[in-house]
């Protein structure tokens, strides 16, 4: 059996044919391992022990992400993310749409506060299709990729998928995010319609449409929590 690393939970331990050993904390400061289907639980130990101040740590770094989040209140004042600014939210009154948006602030009607999530929800994800529609058709062309449909999910924590029928999907909360954060996301998995694992190439040919695509990477992994309502 596996030592109880302190207080590291581990949520589970994913054996492969990988040659490595990964270890992954997860959002809810778990611990997940991936390891090769031979590996011993005498070696796994060893491992964790060497790593275990840098999984302490980062276990530290998601709990006070998770302190810094505050579950959206819908009141006036308060911040919403669109393409990586903050617009503050003001509540009107005898407004004909439930949302609205200027380019300055969300305005939300009175009337529709009960439902305030709901409409927020509906909103990002019709700008969310706009918005990832147009940067897969510039990408697409660029790249002379060719894709079946956009479709938009509620994924929570993958951003983008590819199926095997050329159907691309993206979580509306990639909306959030900053405009070349989602075009790495759609370079990604346009990408992925012609290279189906990560390997050398797969990244070489990311590089391709996207150069500093590692930067917008650690942007996902450093923000991904403030993306959500």
């Amino acid at each position: 059996m596996l030592n109880k690393l302190t207080n590291i939970e581990i949520e589970k331990i994913i054996k492969s044919k990988r040659k490595t050993i990964a270890l992954q904390i997860t959002d809810n400061a778990t611990l997940i391992i991936k390891a090769p289907f031979d590996i011993s639980n005498e070696t796994l130990n060893q491992i964790l022990l060497k790593h275990i101040k840098w999984i302490e740590k980062k276990k530290r770094e998601i709990e006070a992400r998770v302190v810094k989040f505050k579950s959206k209140k819908f009141v006036s004042g308060e911040e919403f993310l669109f393409l990586g600014r903050y617009y503050k939210l003001k509540i009107v009154d005898n407004q004909d749409l439930p949302l609205k948006f200027d380019n300055i602030y969300f305005y939300i009607s009175r009337r529709v506060l009960p439902d305030a999530k709901e409409h927020f929800i509906k909103w990002y994800k019709k700008k969310a299709y706009e918005k990832i529609s147009e940067r897969v058709t510039l990408h697409a062309q660029e790249g002379k990729f060719k894709y079946n449909k956009i479709k938009i999910s509620n994924a929570e924590k993958r951003w983008g998928s590819c199926s095997y029928r050329g159907n691309l999907n993206f979580s509306w909360r990639l909306i959030m995010a900053p405009l070349s954060v989602v075009d790495y996301v759609v370079a990604h998995e346009l990408v992925h319609l012609k290279v189906k694992n990560h390997s050398k190439y797969f990244w070489d040919e990311v590089k391709i449409l996207i150069p500093d695509y590692k930067k917008h990477i650690s942007w996902l992994k450093l923000n991904a929590y403030l993306l959500k309502l």
